[in-house]
């Protein structure tokens, strides 16, 4: 009998050490939860007060740091996520005049962000309740899949310099234009004359390389249209690095001149 009494004890061990570990992984410490941080947002709701001069409203999450755009100013700062109140600090922003109703729209987002809205985040949708206004936003990438630059139009809307960004009333009523078919013929309107030529993509690790060849007609319009044309052949004037977000694509000429373009 002692002999079995030894196996019947084995037997119990074994049992306990199978019970140890299956409830070692039942009590095992769930994941951090999700926050919005590492990805960018575009509101696709809003009610309350709307977005002066419609928006939308992008919010970009990334390193500690929000940044926002409604249809006018970048506005950034520094942003804390606990208990689920987005608290912005040091909110600062670029200084660009708006024409129109966009005008309205930094006031718009300074009120939300400086409001201490809460979060509620449902995998890709992220809602905002302020004071004034409930924003529902969904990841960009589910919004706005990135748009292929050969083949797509581009709307210039804003001019890059090396010291700021350049949005104006001239820009909109002009609308620049650029396309570059799957041959690589580019046509395009500088903002007063026509653009015919090549475009040359080259994919690279950080977005593409276009190397243009353009050439213009010769018509002369008013000065504050010629200031942008100017800007608009200058980006094209050799080689300029592409960068595709969504439907924004933005080109960067080493000689320091940059276009801002969307998708028509």
């Amino acid at each position: 009998m002692p002999g079995r009494a030894l196996r019947c004890g084995a037997a119990l061990t074994l049992i306990l050490l199978a019970s140890t570990a299956c409830g070692n992984g039942d009590s095992a410490a769930p994941g951090p939860e999700a926050t919005p941080m590492g990805t960018t947002y575009l509101s696709t709701e809003v009610t309350g007060t709307p977005i002066p001069g419609g928006g939308p409203l992008t919010l970009d999450f990334a390193d500690g740091r929000i940044t926002a755009e409604a249809g006018c100013n970048t506005h950034s700062g520094a942003v804390d996520l606990r208990d689920h109140v987005l608290h912005v600090s040091d909110l600062a922003s670029t200084l660009a005049a708006c024409p129109g109703e966009r005008a309205g729209a930094d006031a718009w987002v300074g009120d939300l962000l400086r409001g201490d809205p809460t979060w509620e985040l449902d995998r890709d949708r992220l809602t905002l309740f302020g004071k004034k206004s409930t924003v529902v936003l969904t990841d960009k990438k589910v919004v706005q899949p990135d748009r292929p630059i050969r083949g797509t139009e581009w709307v210039v809307t804003a001019l890059l310099t090396p010291d700021a960004r350049v949005q104006s009333r001239t820009i909109d009523e002009v609308r620049p234009t650029l396309a570059i078919a799957e041959d690589d013929a580019l046509t395009g309107f500088a903002g007063c004359n026509r653009i015919t030529g090549r475009a040359v993509v080259t994919d690279t690790p950080a977005g593409a390389d276009i190397a243009f060849t353009a050439a213009t007609t010769r018509m002369m319009c008013a000065p504050e249209v010629m200031a942008v044309e100017q800007t608009v052949l200058a980006t094209l004037d050799g080689t300029a690095q592409a960068t595709v977000d969504a439907d924004t694509l933005t080109l960067r000429n080493p000689n320091g001149h940059g276009l801002v373009l969307r998708a028509g």
